[in-house]
């Protein structure tokens, strides 16, 4: 795999190069069930996943920019396709593949997710964690992150040493009871945040309001707090009818 892929090429080359490395290795010493848990995949999909995964160590491989790679609910809501390059440039993605990218960096397809093992480099998400938070804390150092990462992603950033040099803001999507929100409108309200940061700046993020769901500010952090229906007993999880 060609090291120059983006904005971090310099700095993550040779971390993303023992991934492919260690990644190859594994499938092609591995028993079919091992090779479906490494890429997540089974049947056409694992064929389809093997094959793309060798095809990583070649100079050749297809790429697109992370945008046009991506789907998903997130993903469809955040429109990245009606976004200019320069806001996709600010969208900063971790990956178990590249480390980190910007939205508009190009990448191969792959499948690996963050907590999978891979020998002999331990989980994605501790192998990336210091080389990513460095990357990161010297990137654009003028600017504030907005960290709206799933805690599967946010395992490869050192959160709290990041914020040693960095202005981080951190947002949790939660229910009405205090916890984790998780599905398709979690999903979806977490896509048009992100598109709303990049249109409206930071500011937007304390009168974020979206179909129900209400910034508040805590502690220096954000929570994104779901529709509820609040009875005697305080807040509950269910949804107001319409």
């Amino acid at each position: 795999m060609r090291a120059s892929v983006g904005t971090f090429d310099d700095a993550l080359a040779d971390e993303r190069r023992r991934v492919v490395e260690a990644l190859i290795g594994a499938l092609n010493g591995s028993s079919t069930r091992r090779q479906e848990i490494l890429l997540n995949a089974r049947g056409p999909l694992l064929e389809r996943a093997l094959e793309t995964t060798r095809q990583l160590a070649h100079e050749r491989v297809p790429r697109l920019a992370a945008w046009q790679r991506y789907s998903g609910v997130v993903w469809s809501h955040l429109g990245p396709s009606s976004l200019a390059p320069a806001q996709r440039r600010r969208l900063l993605i971790p990956s178990s593949l590249y480390g980190v990218t910007t939205g508009e960096d190009r990448i191969a397809d792959f499948r690996l997710k963050m907590n999978v093992a891979v020998a002999p480099l331990g989980t994605m998400a501790t192998f990336w964690k210091p080389h990513v938070t460095s990357v990161l804390a010297a990137h654009s150092k003028r600017s504030t992150i907005v960290n709206l990462l799933p805690g599967e992603h946010e395992a490869a950033i050192d959160v709290r040493e990041l914020t040693r040099t960095r202005h981080v803001v951190s947002v949790h999507f939660i229910n009405g009871v205090g916890g984790t929100t998780v599905g398709h409108d979690a999903k979806a309200v977490k896509g048009i945040l992100a598109r709303t940061l990049l249109l409206e700046g930071l500011d937007a993020l304390s009168t974020f309001e979206w179909q129900g769901w209400r910034s508040v500010p805590v502690d220096g952090a954000f929570n994104i707090v779901s529709p509820a229906q609040r009875n005697l007993d305080g807040w509950v999880t269910k949804r107001e009818k319409a």
